[in-house]
């Protein structure tokens, strides 16, 4: 169908995707996405943060509900665990990041799993229905962000998942209803007026939310669209529409669907090694390959001999926080994940405990540490670097450079330390069985005929045999 409008052409292609447009590539990548999201997630059901937001989710009651991560017993209205599960997945800033800067993969997956499980019982939801819906989630934000090139660098007023998560959340569930051309482009208007969170909230407890939000409020509009509600139909052609978050908004058409590409064939994501923003990911890198200058790996580094720490990063002012109070300061900290780096060799969950954030070592050390912002250092994840420099109370300097991080697009994690990171975030929470079986489903997921068994793992009841049984042809 022809569209006139930016609005109209991509509620066409949201609604005529289908799973023969899927490369081998961005099924792959999308793997990947999806399985380091179900351990993230899992992981962050033990934080504060979500026992908070279920503590509070349990006030709603439906007919209809959902499974909540990690829980046999404990199940929410969809909307409501799309939400908490949206929050665990943001909730120690552990998840995928993207290029124009978002997370993309903690929007959607949450409200996916959380509908799948409310369609009617004849209606199954295969693997391949999860990848088709979960790519159009994350195509839309990424065709978005590509509409502004203030867009490419670090946020400074606004949480970028908030709006373009929300958006894609809402595409993705259109796509699994099956909405048509008209419906999606509604579902799209509603998510539009769901949009938005400041930046002021990063490094508190609140700014997982906004990916829960995302989730949540996607899954809505995309559920009022259904049921006929309507909105502006030139929502993504205006600067009072989605412009309104961006001062040089140019919208572009998407690709024909007869030749579709994908951006996530294009562009990989990067995935975190450990739980803090993406910026400190560089600082990690390049203190830990400096430490080996000083020290022996198991050996202390010696603090006294240190006179100053400076550390060269571009200006990103919510992750300047040269002296960390809290778990969500400490993950939005270069001097933090500077200082932890260079005393520890490498930096780990356990890393942000409140034991570890109040050592009286990293405190000296934080102490002697400071930020340079060299005019050429970029606030882009594409072009961002690291520089640390040591100098020592005899004059002695060391430096070490990092321009892309292992867990970079650039440069990606192995499959093997996907794997491990996937298995160490869910086994704190689901027995090796239920870990096991969804490494396995998730890697054959584009063969899977049935994804509750997804859903079922991820409670941590089902026995493998069972459920393999159930989900393979």
């Amino acid at each position: 169908m022809w569209a006139k409008t930016v609005t109209e052409n991509f509620a066409n292609v949201i609604h005529g995707l289908n799973a023969s447009h899927l490369t081998d590539l961005v099924i792959q990548r999308s793997k990947r996405m999806i399985l380091d999201t179900l351990g993230v997630g899992l992981l962050g059901t033990s934080t504060d943060v979500f026992h908070k937001v279920t503590q509070y989710s349990k006030i709603y009651h439906s007919d209809a509900s959902s499974t909540v991560w990690g829980h046999s017993d404990f199940r929410l209205p969809p909307l409501y665990a799309a939400f908490v599960n949206g929050i665990a997945v943001h909730s120690m800033d552990f998840d995928d990041t993207w290029h124009p800067a978002t997370h993309p993969s903690g929007a959607v997956l949450p409200a996916l799993f959380a509908l799948s499980e409310v369609l009617p019982q004849k209606q199954k939801f295969s693997g391949l229905d999860m990848l088709l819906a979960f790519n159009v989630g994350i195509e839309v934000q990424g065709r978005l962000m590509h509409f502004s090139n203030e867009a490419s660098n670090v946020p400074k007023r606004f949480h970028p998942p908030t709006v373009v998560g929300t958006m894609g959340s809402a595409a993705a569930t259109a796509k699994l209803l099956a909405l048509d051309q008209f419906k999606c482009k509604a579902a799209l208007a509603v998510a539009a007026s769901y949009a938005g969170a400041p930046m002021a909230n990063a490094a508190t407890q609140t700014k997982p939310l906004h990916i829960g939000n995302a989730a949540r409020h996607g899954l809505e509009a995309a559920c009022l669209a259904s049921l006929g509600l309507q909105g502006n139909k030139q929502i993504l052609d205006m600067e009072s529409g989605l412009g309104a978050f961006y001062t040089d908004y140019t919208p572009r058409f998407l690709p024909t669907l007869q030749s579709y590409s994908w951006l996530l064939d294009q562009q990989d994501v990067a995935i975190k090694r450990f739980p803090a923003h993406l910026g400190t990911h560089w600082v990690a890198d390049a203190v830990s390959s400096l430490r080996k200058h000083l020290v022996e790996s198991d050996e202390p580094v010696p603090i006294s001999r240190i006179k100053k720490i400076v550390v060269k990063v571009p200006d990103v002012r919510y992750v300047n926080r040269p002296f960390p109070n809290s778990e969500h300061e400490a993950r939005h900290s270069f001097q933090f994940a500077a200082c932890t780096a260079l005393l520890d060799g490498s930096i780990s969950v356990q890393s942000f405990s409140e034991q570890n954030i109040s050592r009286p070592e990293l405190k000296e050390l934080l102490s002697k540490t400071k930020l340079e912002h060299p005019a050429d250092n970029k606030p882009s994840f594409e072009n961002l670097y690291c520089e640390v420099n040591v100098t020592l109370q005899d004059g002695e300097v060391f430096r070490e450079h990092c321009d892309t991080f292992y867990g970079h697009w650039r440069k990606p994690l192995s499959t093997d330390d996907l794997k491990k990171k996937f298995h160490s975030n869910a086994s704190s929470v689901l027995s090796v069985e239920a870990t096991e079986g969804i490494i396995e489903t998730v890697e054959n997921l584009e063969k899977v005929e049935d994804c509750s068994v997804l859903s079922a793992f991820l409670k941590g009841t089902q026995s493998t045999k069972v459920l393999s049984k159930m989900c393979l042809p």
